[in-house]
């Protein structure tokens, strides 16, 4: 937080007019002076410089800026979620094509995807068609995702992970 007006304690400060202007190293108290002259506030901007930096300004109204611009900032923010896509081995075509297009969907909107398939009961013995069925997953996906982590078994779940490419 800034220091203001009559909170600046310091014998000397460097000021700085409203529009930048350089106006040399005074005392605190004469600052003060100008700031009411002017209508505006004495505002310590760097109070680690020797001597310390004060700038005129009005306060009020460089608050209600700053939080414009931050409200502006966390508007145009976008927050990555993972979604997730699971599949059994014996997917059929219409079935993993409706799956490749949602994955699509989330990949172009600027998310993480997750590619799992499952293995139930002798599933398990055939694990390379999991492997199979994943690779041509990412295959189809490779004109607007990156490949971020090979397949990988984990338990009865065999995992890919997709992510976006960036946009240029």
């Amino acid at each position: 937080m800034h220091q203001l007006n009559e909170e600046i304690r310091d014998k000397e400060v460097r000021l700085i007019s409203a529009d930048g202007e350089q106006l040399g190293i005074m005392s605190a108290d004469a600052a003060l002076a100008i700031a009411d002259e002017k209508g505006l506030d004495l505002v310590k901007i760097s109070p680690q410089a020797t001597p310390p930096v004060c700038k005129l300004m009005d306060y009020g109204k460089y608050r209600f800026e700053q939080g414009k611009r931050e409200k502006e900032a966390r508007k145009n923010q976008h927050v990555v979620e993972i979604k997730e896509i699971r599949m059994s081995p014996g997917i059929d075509v219409g079935d993993f094509n409706v799956k490749l297009k949602n994955a699509q969907k989330f990949l172009t909107e600027g998310n993480r995807v997750k590619v799992a398939v499952r293995f139930r009961g002798r599933e398990m013995a055939h694990t390379d068609i999991g492997k199979n069925l994943l690779d041509k997953f990412a295959e189809q996906c490779a004109e607007v995702a990156v490949l971020d982590k090979g397949a990988k078994l984990e338990g009865r779940h065999m995992s890919i992970f997709l992510s976006p490419k960036n946009k240029k």
